[in-house]
């Protein structure tokens, strides 16, 4: 894949981890359910799907953030998002015999799909500052040009 191509994909994923995180702090089984089945609608697994949800929230508007900012700051932003969708299929891995059979393949399949883009991503950001389709600045011994995305 090309830079642009990752970037938006880098976008996309940051924008499904708001709405996803959004949605689990409102109704924590809509996110759940699909992962846990009927275990969804207990009170522990709703404080942890919230808890999850807000870490989500932050992570979408923080990379987001980064993003429209500059490649050099989205850089660890896109990247850990990367590894915390890393982590979510680990733990779906070691808990796949006892998830619901009918989505445990599509939840581990996004969760990869999500990390291996992110973490590609992530490493193929540029390094300078990039803000609009203009010079931003000066970086030492040459002046810095946002790429045209």
């Amino acid at each position: 894949m090309e830079a642009t191509t990752l970037r938006r994909a880098a976008q996309a994923i940051a924008w499904a981890r708001v709405g996803l995180g959004g949605v689990a702090l409102v109704v924590p089984p809509v996110v759940t359910r699909p992962w846990v089945g009927s275990s969804a609608d207990t009170p522990s697994a709703r404080l942890l799907a919230r808890t999850l949800g807000g870490r989500d929230l932050a992570l979408g508007v923080g990379t987001l953030r980064a993003l429209s900012r500059s490649d050099e700051e989205a850089r660890p932003w896109v990247a850990l998002a990367g590894v915390s969708d890393a982590v979510d299929a680990l733990a779906t891995v070691a808990a796949f015999a006892s998830l619901p059979r009918r989505t445990r393949w599509v939840i581990l399949g996004a969760s990869v799909g999500a990390a291996l883009v992110s973490i590609r991503a992530a490493t193929e950001l540029d390094t300078g500052p990039t803000v609009g389709p203009h010079t931003v600045g000066d970086a030492g011994d040459h002046t810095v040009v946002a790429r045209d995305d």
